[in-house]
């Protein structure tokens, strides 16, 4: 049996995901981190951005992570954030439309959300 993390991601309001997986990509403060089985323990604050869990089964899970906490200990990667997406509950036109509507308003927070979600339905595809 290959060595496996155990991945909770939690956002404020709701678990998002749960399972084994074989890596964590993610964003922090530091920059982009890979969890695998084995890592050595962390804790790091989340930026927004695409998260990507590669799940033991050999699918990829893509969430759009807005702030948070991410930490890692004995095989354990609990990832707590602020806002969390999964891909396939991102409607794209309206982040589109959101997008462009910060982009005219010269809303950088704004932009930068619409974009995070447009990258992690990008990479699930």
């Amino acid at each position: 049996m290959a060595a496996e993390l155990h991945v909770e991601l939690v956002a404020a309001d709701r678990s998002v995901w749960s399972g084994k997986a074989s890596l964590v990509i993610a964003r922090t403060t530091s920059g982009d981190i890979g969890v695998m089985p084995g890592h050595q323990p962390l804790l790091g604050v989340l930026e927004s951005g695409p998260v990507t869990i590669r799940t033991s089964e050999g699918g990829t899970v893509v969430v759009a992570v807005h702030g948070g906490f991410i930490s890692f200990s004995d095989d354990k990667l609990s990832l707590l954030a602020e806002i969390a997406e999964l891909s396939d509950e991102i409607d794209v036109k309206r982040a589109e439309r959101a997008l462009e509507r910060a982009k005219a308003e010269a809303d950088a927070a704004a932009e930068r959300r619409a974009d995070v979600r447009l990258r992690a339905v990008a990479g699930a595809h």
